[in-house]
């Protein structure tokens, strides 16, 4: 055996033939034996050192790994829906309610049964949430129950209604009808709560509208400040569901409780008022004579307004920390709570203000604050402004998983299916609507399409439902965590397929339009999805566009399955 610092090395730690604490095994003076047992003694080393990188880079696959993470737990999951649900709604729509159900006990009633129907429909959609633990809502069901053909329907609805969008305000800007937007927007305003980029235009227009005009009051505030307004918020909540689902988590958690805070603070001084007696606008409640049946439907309608949004954590299922517990308890849980609030805000409104005063308002809880919280009264409107950022920060998490799921599907450009390789957020979803929604707020115009977008929604959540029930019968055996009772689904299926029904009856010329809108889906699916019928120059522009799209937003396809 050659001499060198090996041996001596060797010698130095064995000398004596004693135990050394460097030495892991017994060495005799014989050369062999120590040679073998410093081989022994480096092969040993060396499996520990690599074992050691083994799992070192183990864990930095696992937090490098690009998919979206589980970081919604049952609070976030709660504030989501509280926060989506509760936005300009609760403010603007106890008019609307009113003025049709006519009366202010059947008013009350309208804003119960809302709640409680709002409630069926979300313990429906917990039953598809933990049956089915796909991200993308509507469209993931109709997949899973109903087959690709009607999610398909679904996510060309979105674009369609974009797309006609563009059209309808040409058209209409040309004719000079633009103003005929607006009486719609005021009789019909409950229908419009699913077309996405619009709904995000109308609430971000409600949120600069109340930070800007309580400095130019009573003078009007100037339309181009209370967009440029909008614009800011509609952009903050952009980049924040752009940088973290955590951040975009927290920030909701943030504004839910600023928003309850503002219900509480109407709420407060309008039953300590009840509490002293003041209940002379309670009194005949029923009014049987002012009750018109043909208009109690649109009653319901203002009042559904209000509850929209109960669907939205369904949206990000993927991202809910043990979904079979925290969904159902998030539903249950946030909308029983807005359910009771909505209720005694509506009690604290026709405590202190009669009817006929509600009905003159333009912002009631401005003029109940105006009225009962004198000395916060310029609060108020500050509260309602976050509140709209609330319900528009809820829907940017939201809608932009349903075109990320479809993405991933096959049933939309793959470039909406990646994720930002260091943030993991979806981001060319996110970015999508955000262009969109700008270009409605510069044109100010976002009230088109109220008609389309009613049938729109209440069908597509019909045919939900209905899928779920189908999927009950034709696999009893699938695994459902929670399942809903069978006379709350058969009741809630009922209701929205009556909604559809009133549509084509109150309405038959618009609802029948968007009805034949919804249906040119059908052959662009077939076209596009099942046969692939795309010319291959189109398609190499198209994946060098998405190539370079990737590059500059630095995204990248899902590495490992979430659900």
């Amino acid at each position: 055996m050659r001499k060198g610092p090996m041996r001596e090395e060797l010698f130095a730690t064995t000398r004596g033939g004693k135990w050394n604490k460097f030495w892991p095994v017994w060495c005799s003076h014989n050369t062999v034996s120590r040679h073998i047992c410093l081989v022994t003694y480096r092969r040993t080393k060396k499996m520990e050192r690599t074992q050691i990188k083994k799992v070192q880079d183990n864990r930095k696959t696992e937090e490098d790994v690009v998919r979206l993470r589980r970081e919604i737990g049952l609070l976030p999951a709660v504030s989501f829906i509280i926060g989506t649900v509760v936005g300009s709604g609760i403010f603007i729509a106890p008019k609307g309610v009113l003025m049709n159900s006519g009366s202010v006990g059947l008013s009350l009633l309208v804003w119960a049964l809302c709640g409680i129907l709002s409630l069926f429909g979300a313990l429906c959609y917990a039953e598809l949430g933990t049956s089915f633990t796909k991200s993308g809502g509507h469209y993931t069901y109709l997949l899973e129950t109903l087959g690709p053909l009607p999610a398909f329907l679904r996510l060309w609805v979105e674009f369609l209604f974009i797309r006609f969008y563009y059209f309808s305000f040409f058209f209409l800007w040309k004719s000079d009808q633009i103003k005929i937007i607006e009486s719609y927007w005021k009789e019909l305003k409950c229908n419009f709560s699913f077309f996405r980029p619009a709904v995000a235009s109308y609430v971000s227009l409600a949120f600069g509208r109340y930070v800007v005009e309580p400095f130019f009051a009573p003078c009007p505030a100037p339309m181009s400040l209370i967009k440029l307004v909008s614009i800011l918020g509609v952009t903050f909540v952009v980049a924040v569901n752009c940088w973290s689902v955590s951040l975009a988590s927290r920030t909701q958690v943030t504004l839910t409780f600023i928003k309850m805070f503002a219900l509480v603070l109407i709420i407060v001084p309008g039953v300590m008022a009840l509490a002293k007696g003041k209940t002379e606008n309670f009194q005949n409640g029923f009014e049987l004579d002012s009750i018109t049946l043909d208009r109690l439907p649109l009653a319901f309608y203002n009042g559904l307004y209000a509850y929209g949004g109960w669907f939205y954590l369904n949206f990000v299922t993927e991202e809910v920390i043990n979904p079979n517990r925290n969904i159902p308890l998030a539903i249950i849980c946030s909308m029983v709570t807005v359910t009771v609030f909505y209720v005694l805000v509506n009690v604290a409104y026709y405590t202190m203000m009669t009817p006929a005063e509600l009905l003159l308002s333009d912002a009631v809880a401005v003029t109940f604050a105006n009225r009962a919280l004198q000395s916060v009264s310029s609060v108020i409107p500050v509260l309602v402004a976050l509140s709209c950022l609330g319900a528009l920060n809820g829907g940017f998490f939201g809608s932009p998983r349903m075109l990320f799921v479809g993405a991933r599907e096959g049933h939309w450009p793959p470039i909406f299916s990646m994720i930002h390789i260091r943030r993991h957020t979806p981001l060319p979803a996110v970015l999508f609507l955000y262009p969109l929604v700008v270009v409605m707020l510069i044109t100010g115009e976002i009230y088109q399409l109220i008609n389309f977008a009613s049938f729109s929604r209440w069908f597509f959540i019909a045919l939900a439902t209905l899928g779920m029930l189908i999927h009950r019968y034709r696999f009893p055996h699938h695994p459902r965590p929670f399942k809903v009772p069978l006379a709350i689904a058969v009741t809630f299926t009922v209701v929205c397929f009556f909604i559809v029904g009133l549509s084509l009856y109150s309405d038959p010329w618009n609802t029948g339009r968007s009805c034949a809108l919804t249906l040119t889906g059908v052959p662009v699916y077939y076209v596009t999805i099942h046969r692939f019928w795309v010319p291959r120059r189109l398609r190499n522009i198209f994946n060098y566009c998405s190539k370079q799209l990737q590059i500059l937003l630095e995204v990248a396809q899902q590495e490992v399955q979430t659900y």
